[in-house]
């Protein structure tokens, strides 16, 4: 996966999420909610985008010698 790609997107997404919480009404804690849902759904695409986790659930951790 190319970092210009994953900058883009994350760009994109943060840009969206912030027209969403503001300029769409909700309460407080839908807000926090929908937040939280996003910054986890990002957090695991770039895990599996990096190859930290796999498709299979097994975590792949760095050698260090």
């Amino acid at each position: 996966m190319p970092l210009i790609n994953v900058v883009v997107t994350l760009i994109i997404i943060g840009v969206v999420l912030w027209l969403i919480n503001t300029y769409i009404p909700m309460q407080g804690t839908i807000k926090k909610i929908l937040n939280g849902v996003v910054v986890i759904v990002v957090v695991l695409w770039l895990l599996y985008g990096f190859g930290v986790i796999n498709h299979s659930g097994d975590i792949h951790l760095p050698v260090v010698s």
